[in-house]
């Protein structure tokens, strides 16, 4: 814990910063290289350059079940889907702007069901800390950037919401959750959920500690298929 706390305070840093999460991003490709099967997929990447995420193209179509959880201020990814495929998107994200953003895009857009609710390991209301820049949207659980404000919302474990939409399974299942998605990953596997494809952002953090958690995924049957900055696409 104290050697991730070195970590965000480097990567805080403006010109150290930089260097630093590009080296640790390079670590990353070494250490992972053998696991990623790039060529094996019909892989394509969907939404702007900010928000869009990397999929395999031949394993969604309009019958898919998709989850967008952490939707910010750029659902472009989310509006991606529906537009290629037809499917239905699950989003959700308890953020204030999140929401208001998601009814400016997509409020009138039937395929796409919005849920003001962020996701935890339990049925539990939490505090969402604020960004240290008040520009920015994302407010994290895990006060990723230790500041004093925050607003409160309900949270649910993902095996909970999945019961309570009649989903037994996920085609495909994005975290944008600003460090939230080591508890969330960890009730994923706990619940053994039929997950297809994993799409992960990862807030920056030790390489050990990422290549760790790709292992067992991995031994879950979650074969990393791509990198995408912080952003890792699972096929399984």
């Amino acid at each position: 814990m104290a050697l991730n706390r070195v970590f965000i305070i480097l990567t805080n840093l403006p010109v150290a910063g930089s260097l630093f999460r590009r080296a640790n991003s390079q670590l990353l490709q070494v250490a992972l290289n053998r696991t990623v099967r790039t060529n094996a997929y019909h892989l394509q990447k969907i939404g702007s350059d900010y928000g869009g995420w990397i999929v395999p193209s031949d394993r969604v179509d309009s019958s898919s079940i998709c989850y967008c959880v952490g939707a910010g201020e750029d659902i472009t990814f989310d509006i991606g889907l529906i537009e290629k495929y037809g499917c239905e998107i699950f989003s959700f994200d308890p953020t204030p702007r999140a929401i208001r953003h998601m009814e400016n895009i997509a409020g009138a857009e039937s395929r796409y069901r919005f849920f003001a609710k962020g996701l935890w390991s339990s049925n539990c209301r939490m505090r969402f800390y604020a960004p240290r820049n008040p520009k920015h949207v994302s407010h994290a659980i895990v006060n990723l950037q230790g500041t004093s404000d925050y607003f409160e919302a309900e949270c649910d474990r993902l095996s909970n919401i999945m019961k309570s939409l009649g989903h037994t399974r996920l085609d495909l299942l994005k975290l944008d959750i600003e460090g939230a998605e080591w508890v969330v990953l960890d009730s994923i596997l706990e619940d053994r959920l039929d997950v297809r494809t994993l799409c992960v952002d990862f807030e920056p953090t030790l390489f050990v500690a990422v290549v760790s958690l790709v292992l067992r995924l991995r031994r879950a049957g979650h074969i990393l298929a791509d990198i995408d900055g912080w952003n890792f696409t699972f096929i399984r």
